[in-house]
């Protein structure tokens, strides 16, 4: 795994942190429809990403 690829799970495990922490806002506050499932598909998309960029 070369550094730029460590750097870049780096920067997605910070989003998926922030993005996880969303998303229990969201759940426990539902005022905007579809908010929830937007944040599950993009914490589903980064995590993806990482899971390619370890295998890499």
């Amino acid at each position: 795994m070369d550094k730029k690829s460590k750097k870049r799970i780096d920067v997605c495990n910070q989003k998926l942190q922030t993005l996880r922490q969303q998303l229990a806002g969201a759940k426990a506050q539902d005022d905007e429809p579809g908010e929830v499932n937007r944040l599950e598909a993009e914490i589903a998309s980064l995590e993806a990403e990482v899971q390619k960029l370890k295998a890499s």
